[in-house]
């Protein structure tokens, strides 16, 4: 079955960095677009970012200098490169594929 591990997150500064890793398995990962998304307790689910299977990228405007998105397809594994984070950068991040599967999320605390 579909299975998508979201692991990187936790407690930083603000002005700090983090990478978010998601682990794929159970589908031709290199043959679908991925995305990470995020979520404030509360307030709808937002796209941050997406990477197409060809490795087009896209990034929210807000986020675009600060956040990147990458995958390796030799490890079905998609990347979300976060610096300069903000306190509002604070939410659940979901790792998310094309193929219709979401993540556990995993916690960004940006806090002093």
């Amino acid at each position: 079955q579909v299975q998508l591990v979201e692991s990187g997150g936790g407690l930083v500064q603000p002005g700090g960095s983090l990478r978010l890793s998601c682990a794929a398995s159970g589908f031709s990962f290199s043959n679908y677009g991925m995305s990470w998304y995020r979520q404030v307790q509360g307030k709808e689910r937002e796209l941050v970012a997406s990477i197409s299977a060809d490795y087009s990228t896209n990034v929210k405007d807000s986020m675009k200098g600060r956040f990147t998105i990458a995958r390796d397809n030799a490890k079905n594994t998609v990347y979300l490169q976060m610096n300069s984070l903000k306190r509002e950068d604070t939410a659940v991040y979901f790792c998310y594929t094309h193929k219709g599967y979401w993540g556990q999320g995993t916690q960004v605390t940006v806090s002093s």
